[in-house]
C-alpha cells in the first residue's frame, strides 16, 4: 500500500478509533503529550497570566495614586501661596490706607473698622466700640468723649486702640483712656493692644514701659 493511501486510510479510521479504543486513545496522548501543554501546564499559565495582570494593575493604581498625592500637593501649595500673597496684598492695601489717612485722604473710622473686621473674622470676637463721656476730663485734661475698642471673650478684657497710625502721646493717651474704662467698670483689663501700621519710636518705648502689646496688623495679633 502506497504511503499516501496509509495516510488517508488513518485519517479515516483514527477520530473513530480513538473515540472507541480508550487503550488507542492514551496511546495516542502519550505519543502526543510534548506537542501541548497538559491541563496543568494550562492552568499554571493562566494562573501566572492572572497574576502579571493583577500586578501591573497593582502598579498602575499605585502610579496614579502617586500622581494624584503630587496633584494635591501642588493645589495645596498653589492655595498657601495664593492665600499669602492675598495676605500681603491686604496689608499692603491697608498701610497704603494708612498713608491716605495720615493726609485726610482716608476716614479713621473706616480704617479702625476695616482692623476690627479681620480680628472678628481671624478670632470669632466681636470687636465693640465703646464711646462713653469723661465728665473729670481723666484722659484729655477736660470733659469729653473718650473712644475705645474693647474685646470680651471668656471672661478675659482687652481694650485696643486700632488707628492708621500712633505717636508717643497718643499712646499715652490710649493708656488713660484704659484706665478710665477700668476706672468707671471696675475691671481691670488683661491686655491692652495697639494696632497700627506706622507706630512711631518713641511711642514703642512708651508702649514697653506701660505693657501695651503692639502689632502692625490685625493678622499679627497673638491668638486671643
Amino acid at each position: 500500500m502506497a504511503i499516501e493511501d496509509l495516510t488517508e486510510t488513518v485519517k479515516r479510521a483514527l477520530p473513530e478509533m480513538i473515540r472507541t479504543d480508550p487503550a488507542f486513545r492514551r496511546f495516542v496522548l502519550d505519543l502526543t503529550r510534548n506537542l501541548y501543554a497538559d491541563r496543568q501546564q494550562t492552568e499554571d499559565r493562566f494562573d501566572r497570566m492572572l497574576n502579571e495582570l493583577r500586578l501591573d494593575r497593582e502598579e498602575q493604581a499605585r502610579k496614579w495614586d502617586e500622581q494624584n498625592r503630587k496633584w494635591e500637593e501642588s493645589r495645596l501649595e498653589f492655595t498657601r501661596v495664593h492665600e499669602e500673597i492675598m495676605a500681603q496684598a491686604k496689608k499692603f492695601d491697608r498701610s497704603i490706607g494708612a498713608l491716605g489717612a495720615r493726609w485726610g485722604i482716608q476716614s479713621e473710622t473706616a480704617f479702625r473698622q476695616a482692623l476690627a473686621g479681620i480680628l472678628e473674622k481671624s478670632f470669632g470676637v466681636e470687636v465693640l466700640n465703646i464711646n462713653e463721656y469723661d465728665e473729670q476730663g481723666e484722659v484729655f485734661g477736660r470733659p469729653d468723649q473718650v473712644e475705645l475698642d474693647v474685646i470680651i471673650k471668656n471672661g478675659t478684657l482687652l481694650i485696643c486702640e486700632l488707628k492708621s497710625s500712633i505717636d508717643k502721646a497718643g499712646m499715652y493717651i490710649f493708656e488713660r483712656k484704659a484706665r478710665f474704662y477700668e476706672k468707671r467698670h471696675q475691671r481691670k483689663a488683661d491686655r491692652l493692644i495697639v494696632i497700627s501700621p506706622m507706630i512711631d519710636k518713641r511711642a514703642m518705648k512708651v508702649a514697653e514701659k506701660l505693657q501695651i502689646e503692639t502689632y502692625g496688623d490685625s493678622s499679627e495679633v497673638d491668638e486671643l
